[in-house]
């Protein structure tokens, strides 16, 4: 009866499968480029190299940048003053220098962007997800489209940059930590979704960055629109740099850095089929399907991990989860 009463094999192989294969902490885990400066021969070119990406790539690229954020702020300012009683033009027109902005950034690392697929279009009624690596997923995205995105709101300049940018593609901020700000958003996702005239919406419903090998779960939000979810799929080649951005270790500033004094950033995008759901399908089997799309693609690797955990500890609802399947596995054995 005791033996019995042990037996918990579905627990145990979850418990062990756990501590071998931590597929979690995996997710995050940033992988270090293997040396290939490794004897006489190579090592003269590395260094050559070094000095090449630290001493003329690198400044080049900041001077870009900042030729960038002067054109921006300067012009962004000038349309903003000038042309307060011609909404419509103003709105245009600073669309344009946020996507000029966003080439300047992808300029700076050297982005070598390959996009597959028509290029979204302004229709109501439409959402877009993508899985989520860094923070430039948005950069190279908005490049070329004027996307409305959901962004957690980020300290320091990277901050003040952002409430600009936002407020000129009529993006929606949020806190993670303020419950309040989950209904608030909801609400604006759906006013968003119905305007004719609103940029198309981009979600990142991993809801924080994955080092671009794994996908964890997606929330739900998106998926109770009513609308139709296009996915993109985003997968960056670590050929010369790996664009994962592990925000609990690195800034951004730090994170941009690294991007810069690499030799490129090489990434393809693909714009998929539009998704509707289905009749008999709730909101979380819908993105769990939208999710396989987006990772058969990318050639990612699905994990049922709720990506929050990164962020804190886990909440009560998934204790009790776990709870209920060890009593559910308690009783079944006690019942035999």
């Amino acid at each position: 009866m005791m033996q019995d009463f042990l037996d918990i094999s579905s627990a145990l192989n979850e418990a062990a499968g756990a501590i071998v294969d931590d597929s979690f902490t995996r997710c995050f885990k940033s992988n270090a480029p293997e040396p290939w400066n490794w004897n006489i021969y190579l090592f003269p070119l590395w260094c050559f190299g070094v000095l090449v990406r630290y001493l003329i790539l690198f400044p080049t690229r900041v001077v870009i940048l900042a030729m960038g954020h002067i054109i921006f702020f300067s012009s962004f300012f000038s349309v903003h003053f000038l042309l307060q009683r011609q909404q419509a033009l103003r709105r245009k027109i600073q669309r344009f220098l946020a996507e000029l902005l966003c080439c300047f950034y992808v300029a700076s690392w050297t982005g070598v962007i390959k996009y597959h697929g028509p290029l979204p279009s302004l229709r109501p009624n439409q959402v877009f997800v993508a899985n989520h690596t860094s923070m430039i997923d948005f950069i190279i995205l908005e490049q070329v489209t004027p996307f409305a995105v959901i962004m957690q709101k980020h300290p320091g300049w990277v901050g003040v940059l952002q409430n600009f940018i936002l407020e000129t593609v009529g993006g929606i901020p949020f806190n993670r930590g303020e419950a309040k700000d989950r209904e608030v958003v909801g609400e604006k996702l759906k006013n968003h979704v119905r305007g004719s005239d609103n940029n198309p919406l981009l979600i990142f419903p991993e809801g924080t960055c994955v080092n671009n090998q794994y996908s964890v779960m997606f929330k739900k939000g998106a998926f109770e629109l009513d609308c139709a979810v296009c996915p993109i799929a985003i997968k960056y080649n670590k050929i010369f740099v790996d664009a994962f951005w592990n925000s609990k270790k690195q800034s951004f500033t730090k994170h941009l850095v690294r991007l810069m004094t690499s030799w490129a950033v090489v990434c393809d995008v693909w714009y998929l089929e539009p998704q509707i759901r289905r009749p008999d399908e709730s909101p979380i089997d819908f993105s769990e399907r939208v999710r396989a799309i987006i990772c058969a693609r990318a050639g990612l690797k699905k994990v049922p991990w709720d990506g929050y955990l990164k962020h804190s500890r886990p909440g009560p609802k998934l204790r009790e989860r776990k709870q209920q399947s060890y009593a559910e596995s308690i009783l079944r054995r006690l019942e035999k």
